[in-house]
């Protein structure tokens, strides 16, 4: 229930800031655009929310630091590291795959790899001091990233598509 505040926010946001904004600048734009912002939703909802109800409490608890041993969950066989690992693969790929549409003078891998390792860090550094029950790790910032490069080749893969779909949209 806490959640609902934070999508009531994100739509009003949506239609109060983008909106408009996109769709004056084509059914293309407005469409990538839109995608971005409802995956980028998603992933809030999974590893963040709820935010604004947290709020007042994000000093209540103690703020862990970052585990910098990479794959140490799957190093000891702790937890569910394989679901772990495939879930923040997974989580990442539609970003690969959307930001190059987005950005498009950032059609390059090391921009994709940049921006995925740069929306991966902001949430492992937010997760533990919004949720004092979630914690950062180095293996999620490293998966994420690996997501975000798959998708960047599926966006490889199906360029030629995409583009002719929008192509389609934009002179509709």
């Amino acid at each position: 229930m806490k959640e609902l505040v934070d999508f009531v926010f994100l739509i009003i946001v949506y239609f109060w800031k983008f909106y408009r904004k996109w769709k004056e600048k084509g059914r293309d734009i407005l469409l990538i655009n839109t995608l971005m912002y409802i995956y980028l939703s998603f992933v809030l909802y999974f590893t963040l929310m709820p935010i604004i109800t947290s709020l007042p409490f994000i000093f209540n608890h103690p703020y862990d630091s970052m585990n910098l041993v990479p794959f140490i969950d799957v190093l000891n066989g702790r937890g569910d590291f394989i679901r772990q690992v495939g879930l923040n693969v997974i989580m990442t790929i539609p970003f690969g795959f959307l930001i190059p549409l987005v950005k498009k003078e950032n059609d390059k891998l090391l921009k994709v790899v940049f921006y995925t390792f740069l929306l991966s860090l902001g949430i492992e550094l937010l997760q533990p001091l919004i949720n004092g029950v979630r914690s950062a790790d180095i293996t999620d910032l490293i998966t994420n990233v690996i997501g975000g490069i798959i998708g960047y080749i599926i966006y490889l893969i199906f360029k030629p598509l995409t583009t002719k779909i929008l192509n389609c949209i934009r002179y509709r």
